[in-house]
Order: C-alpha cells, then structure tokens, then sequence
C-alpha cells in the first residue's frame, strides 16, 4: 500500500481539480449538466484513482488505477479544447489549465 498523500501526482491533480471547480464557475449555466459536470467529474477522477488504487494491496492494481487516471486526463484534453472553442475558457486559463494536464501525465511516466 502506498501513502497516497504523499504523492506528488495526487497532491497535483487536486490543485488540479481545485482550479477546474473554480473556473468551471463561469461557465453558462445551462452547461450545469454538460461540460461543467464532465470537467468536474473527470478532475476529480483522476485524484480519486490514484487514492484508490494506493488502497490496493498489489503494485499490478495501483498500476490499473494510475492507468484509469491517465486516462481521465485525456478526457479532461478533450472537454478542455471544447470548452477553450465555445469560448468559456479564456486562453489563459486553457494554457494553464493544459499545462496542468501536461504535468500530471508526465508525473505517471516518470
């Protein structure tokens, strides 16, 4: 079992998920149930795994849930380029937002 808390990929992808609550905020109400939620739950995701995959009792099941939070990374990629299109992202926001993203995945292939 590994001290999830002590990751530097976990700590990441909180402020990570932090951030996108925050900037989810100004997004048009009527995405509540679309892009909003998607974000939001895809950001949470990729903390959630990795906490619960370091519950796991084998390296091989951390690894899958590591695998699944990568995954959800690329998910938020995507949610966040259409976000940038419809214009509820300022550019900003989506280059630091990407940034973010960028940082998380390299911290699973190191």
């Amino acid at each position: 079992m590994h001290n999830y808390k002590k990751l530097d990929v976990w700590n990441k992808a909180v402020d990570f998920a932090t951030n996108v609550y925050q900037i989810t905020k100004n997004f048009p109400k009527d995405e509540l149930y679309g892009l909003i939620s998607q974000l939001r739950r895809a950001s949470v995701s990729i903390s959630s795994n990795i906490a619960e995959g370091a519950g796991r009792n084998s390296d091989k099941e951390f690894r899958q849930f590591l695998n699944i939070s990568f995954g959800s990374c690329s998910e938020i990629e995507t949610q966040l380029i259409i976000s940038h299109r419809l214009g509820y992202i300022s550019d900003e926001d989506f280059s630091s937002l990407s940034d973010d993203v960028i940082e998380i995945q390299k911290s699973f292939i190191n």
